[in-house]
């Protein structure tokens, strides 16, 4: 039974509909209860810790606006998927190694890998001609066995055919390209936007099409500055929260 044996100190002074919504908070990070698990009502809560709806409604709106909860016209309140949230637009880190800071078992699957013929887009990008050989790797990217991104990486076949001998399913993309040191990424410029889930995305990320999906293109350079990676992820919005910290520099 969903907060069972849990009790409201009425003898602090902390709200109690503050002190609801950190028994609840408790409560879904146990994970004793699915995501889409139906909570009990605004009324039943109400009875169950003796105090006023309005109480409740305090606690459970401000749940629904944090992401912990969303709300179903005549139907209840339900517990929501959490957010992965990640830092990888302040960090160059591999997506295991950032899956496995926070707590999520990293997994990937191999979708296509092969060598073709640069677009006019990638090889603008790498700063190739248009129809140079590269590298495309097309991989997904699973946290807690979820799929959480796709991604389409281009390498310049010149500078990195022999990274077509890895299995990435089992090292990182840029761990290899760090084997050599004219290859290794120093830095990255990132772009993001917000985009509706394509036909293929609700394929490969098991949303619905139309769905939220966070698209970045990354282009990353060795340490001359030499752009050697043009990547597009896709990420489930349902899944992913992204952090950037912006700092305003002091007056001199």
């Amino acid at each position: 039974m969903f907060l069972e044996n849990k009790e409201l100190d009425k003898h602090v002074p902390i709200p109690l509909y503050f002190q609801l919504k950190e028994l609840i908070v408790e409560e879904i990070k146990s994970g004793k209860y699915e995501v889409d698990s139906l909570i009990p009502t605004e009324k039943e809560m109400s009875e169950q810790f003796d105090i006023s709806r309005t109480t409740v409604r305090q606690a459970i709106t401000e749940l629904v606006q944090e992401g912990w909860l969303y709300r179903v016209k005549s139907k209840g309140t339900f517990i929501a998927r959490q957010k992965i949230k990640q830092d990888f637009l302040q960090r160059l880190e591999t997506f295991s190694e950032q899956m496995t800071r926070i707590g999520v078992e990293p997994s990937t699957e191999v979708l296509d890998f092969k060598i073709t013929k640069a677009t006019r887009e990638v090889a603008e990008n790498l700063q190739l001609e248009e129809g140079d050989q590269v590298i495309y790797l097309f991989r997904r990217r699973f946290g807690d066995k979820e799929p959480v991104v796709t991604v389409e990486t281009y390498l310049p076949f010149g500078k990195c055919s022999f990274m077509k001998d890895y299995d990435f399913e089992k090292i990182s993309l840029y761990d290899s390209l760090a084997s050599r040191e004219d290859t290794r990424i120093y830095s990255a410029r990132r772009f993001v936007e917000a985009v509706e889930a394509t036909s293929r995305d609700a394929q490969y990320l098991h949303i619905k099409k139309g769905a939220p999906v966070q698209l970045f293109h990354t282009v990353g350079s060795n340490k001359d500055g030499l752009p050697l990676e043009y990547s597009i992820a896709r990420y489930r919005g349902d899944m992913s929260s992204f952090q950037l910290n912006v700092y305003v520099e002091p007056n001199k």
